[in-house]
């Protein structure tokens, strides 16, 4: 099960720089001009989870695999992008093809380094990306609904149905609002075909210079302001210190970061954020020769969860030995728990939690 976030924002606002922090790779091409990104890069990055650890050590497990979220860096939009100025046509197709978007910021000052804008303003700089993102989904929806409008007026069903989920989405979009704020109720999935990019979930990353990594800036409060006037997340990052500790040895990183005043990195705060973005759960798996994350949905039940593993697991589902992360650590594992009572049999109607450790029974 694959999921993505999509790296947007202006030009030399410090997406490819993050980006090759996150994959600690130098794929993304890093330069001080517009439009240094051609083509999307795409970079797989573990999900940070300390509890996978302690599982790794109370199963004596030989491997750990954490599970994984992928991340594709896009290249800088620009004003006028949904009329395809600059590589707009391009970078718009791409956003469209990701399950989340993580919309990176600048929020320093350096004479250095050309702002598209000639000025920064965080927000400003928000407003233009989206702007440019809405009027692209309302040419797509205006196109949409031009070839059913004759049809539901003729009394085509599936027109019908089609146009009331439309019209909602498309009033919001002319009057200035994102996609996400007028999908009705119990219609996400069918928004989600539509390919609205506004109608995605999204992370605000406030990219501040290395002084203000802890603390975050002026700049950075008002895309906090804005991330909650929308309901939407947040948070703060230096992409050059991201750099620079994605260069260390694992072993001088949290001295590093304890010297800076950051209990953990930002990556790893971007990391899980888009995970939760997402509406992620991890729940594991623990044996001699691994202990392992796995993603699912929220809501996911058992028989989802373990087709995740395997489609045999799915189709062949019987039960799920299942026991809570914190059971299971606090009993010193399965047999601790089993003793305990703490070990359920889970059906086909059981709802995962996060942190649950499974064990699937099944048969094919």
């Amino acid at each position: 099960m694959g999921f993505n976030c999509g790296i947007v924002g202006l030009p030399n606002v410090g997406k490819s720089t993050l980006f090759n922090a996150l994959t600690q790779t130098a794929s993304a091409q890093a330069a001080n001009y517009p439009f240094c990104t051609i083509e999307p890069n795409v970079g797989r990055v573990a999900v940070p989870d300390p509890r996978l650890d302690a599982l790794t050590r109370i199963g004596k497990s030989q491997k750990t695999v954490p599970t994984s979220l992928e991340f594709v860096d896009i290249a800088g939009l620009v004003r006028g992008a949904s009329k395809g100025e600059g590589l707009g046509n391009q970078f718009l197709a791409n956003i469209r093809e990701v399950d989340a978007i993580v919309h990176v910021l600048r929020c320093f000052e350096d004479g250095d380094i050309t702002h598209v804008e000639g000025s920064v303003d965080p927000v400003r700089d928000a407003e233009t990306v989206e702007t440019e993102l809405m009027l692209a989904d309302l040419d797509s929806l205006e196109k949409r609904a031009y070839g059913l409008v004759k049809r539901a007026r003729g009394g085509d069903k599936e027109a019908i149905a089609q146009m009331a989920l439309i019209d909602p989405i498309k009033a919001a979009l002319e009057a200035g609002k994102p996609a996400r704020t007028a999908i009705p109720k119990g219609e996400e999935v069918a928004v989600s075909r539509l390919q609205l990019m506004t109608s995605k979930p999204v992370l605000y990353v406030a990219n501040v210079e290395e002084a203000s990594a802890a603390t975050g800036n002026e700049f950075s409060a008002r895309v906090f302001e804005k991330a909650k006037a929308e309901g939407a997340q947040a948070v703060v990052v230096s992409a050059a210190i991201e750099a620079e500790i994605s260069q260390m040895a694992a072993d001088d990183r949290a001295e590093f970061l304890s010297s800076l005043g950051l209990e953990d990195s930002g990556l790893d705060r971007i990391i899980r954020a888009g995970h939760t973005l997402l509406g992620l759960i991890t729940y594991f798996t623990v044996g001699p020769k691994e202990a392992r994350a796995w993603t699912i949905l929220k809501g996911m039940k058992g028989p989802q969860a373990a087709g995740v593993i395997h489609g045999d697991f799915e189709r062949g589902f019987i039960a799920a030995e299942t026991i809570g992360f914190d059971d299971f650590v606090a009993l010193g594992g399965e047999q601790g728990a089993k003793e305990a009572g703490k070990m359920r049999v889970e059906g086909k109607e059981y709802v995962v939690k996060d942190g649950d450790v499974m064990l699937f029974r099944f048969n094919v």
